[in-house]
């Protein structure tokens, strides 16, 4: 057990305690204070990770009966909350295009179509990773992304001088990009799922699907594109020309897929179903779907794999239960325990409380409100999981908008936006980590390339909060 994590096994205990045992602050009520002792010792334990995230996400239903905050029945029922059901059910989609190699087979089509000069390779495979990251996680899209990455990098160096600038772009370029197209959809990154319950949770307002991609989707196309720009033009340019040798590779993987199964072609199918079902269900009124939500599209796309065989005679389908427990259940989990401690806040009335410790903050222009938080969040989450950053945050954001005058979800969007557009460290997030195993790039390089990024990225943020989002 390493420093942090013994630290943090002893601190978020001994913070619980002080907490409960401290006189009581002026206007607080004993029940806000259990649930302040609660968030301490949980930020504790998901900061420095002294116990899996998962696991300390479930103290809400130990803690909360305990002292008197909710019942257990009101404390559990947040685990079952309908958008934990959307997730679950992409989660399941994007097994089987996993399982069936289609997301594969998309990413080297793309890469192929954009073309194979330096800087248009980049950008195919960020236009590949961002696609694949609307709908899988992050993770998954990098760490599929990567060895394609490195087999074109061995096949430019093998024919051309090495060129480690565009080793670094690449590497970085998806990186970026499974970060930057997670955003795009409700599904892509777990901050959004929290922040359309905490949302829903503490203010009664929903984020439907296509109302949350009109305005993401902009907002990570300008994202996408900027990041690129400085890649390949500013922060690690190539000298060197196209490679017969990378579209010849690019061919040879297409071939190892073979050609275009049945299989694929009806996953296809289904996801295109289900993706054009949520982005309609926000355009089309329909009398006898009025009670139909995100979560029951995505779940009934995720039932027919189960229905659609692969192999009739051997009672095979194109989903089954062997590949579906491989779901990280535990992020999960963790939408739970956050969906729960943004109840305790609302129910004990440690929102109000904070809303009226706030007050002093409300001549600061909005405006700056909205990129202090941005940079905060985004810097914060660069030592941090997104998902527990996304968690502790949001709640308290919802509280300062209303201190502020504000609409709640103008300080909370762009915290959970930034939660997912931290791009300087390896431990920041999961595609930083990933690319950064491969040995193209060293820590200096990845901090210098993403302190820009993150400067730009809460600058872009805060203008689509101040003026696109208004529409």
């Amino acid at each position: 057990m390493d420093t942090r994590r013994l630290v943090g096994l002893f601190l978020g205990p001994l913070l619980f305690l002080l907490v409960l045992l401290l006189p009581q602050p002026e206007g607080m009520n004993p029940a806000a204070q259990n649930v302040a002792a609660v968030t301490l010792l949980m930020a504790t334990w998901w900061i420095s990770e002294a116990i899996p995230i998962a696991a300390t996400a479930l103290l809400p239903i130990v803690f909360f009966p305990l002292l008197g905050v909710m019942s257990t029945a009101q404390t559990t029922s947040a685990y079952a909350n309908h958008l934990i059901y959307l997730f679950l059910g992409g989660f399941l989609i994007a097994m089987a295009m996993q399982k069936w190699n289609l997301h594969r087979r998309i990413a080297l089509h793309t890469i192929r179509i954009v073309g194979v000069s330096p800087s248009r390779t980049v950008l195919g495979f960020m236009l590949a990773t961002a696609f694949l990251s609307m709908w899988i996680s992050n993770t998954a899209t990098a760490m599929m992304m990567l060895p394609i990455g490195l087999a074109v990098i061995a096949s430019r160096d093998e024919n051309e001088s090495p060129d480690k600038a565009f080793a670094v772009a690449l590497m970085l370029g998806i990186a970026y990009a499974a970060s930057i197209g997670g955003v795009a959809t409700l599904i892509g990154t777990p901050p959004n799922a929290i922040l359309a319950g905490v949302l829903e949770k503490t203010t009664g307002r929903t984020i439907g699907f296509a109302e949350w991609m009109g305005f993401a989707l902009p907002l990570s196309l300008v994202m996408l594109a900027i990041a690129w720009l400085y890649l390949t033009r500013i922060a690690y340019p190539s000298r060197n020309g196209g490679s017969a040798q990378t579209r010849e590779l690019l061919r040879e993987q297409l071939q190892q897929l073979g050609p275009t199964g049945w299989e694929e072609k009806w996953i296809l199918a289904v996801f295109t179903g289900v993706a054009a079902a949520w982005i309609l269900r926000g355009l089309v009124d329909v009398a006898w779907l009025k009670g139909v939500g995100d979560a029951t599209i995505a779940m009934a796309g995720a039932t027919l794999l189960f229905l659609i065989p692969s192999d009739w005679r051997k009672g095979r389908f194109l989903l089954d239960w062997e590949s579906a427990v491989k779901l990280p259940w535990e992020i999960i989990i963790l939408f739970g325990g956050g969906f729960t401690l943004a109840a305790g806040f609302a129910e004990s009335g440690l929102t109000a409380w904070v809303v009226s410790q706030l007050g002093l903050l409300h001549d600061t222009p909005h405006w700056l409100l909205i990129a202090a938080v941005t940079l905060m969040v985004i810097f914060l989450t660069e030592v941090t999981s997104n998902t527990a950053t996304a968690t502790i945050v949001l709640p308290v954001m919802g509280a300062l908008a209303a201190a502020m005058g504000m609409e709640a979800a103008q300080l909370m969007i762009p915290a959970a936006i930034a939660a997912s557009y931290a791009f300087m460290l390896p431990v920041a997030t999961p595609p930083n980590a990933i690319v950064f195993s491969s040995g193209q790039l060293s820590i200096p390089q990845m901090a210098r390339a993403g302190l820009w990024m993150n400067l730009i990225a809460s600058l872009a943020i805060t203008v689509f909060i101040l003026t696109f989002a208004r529409f």
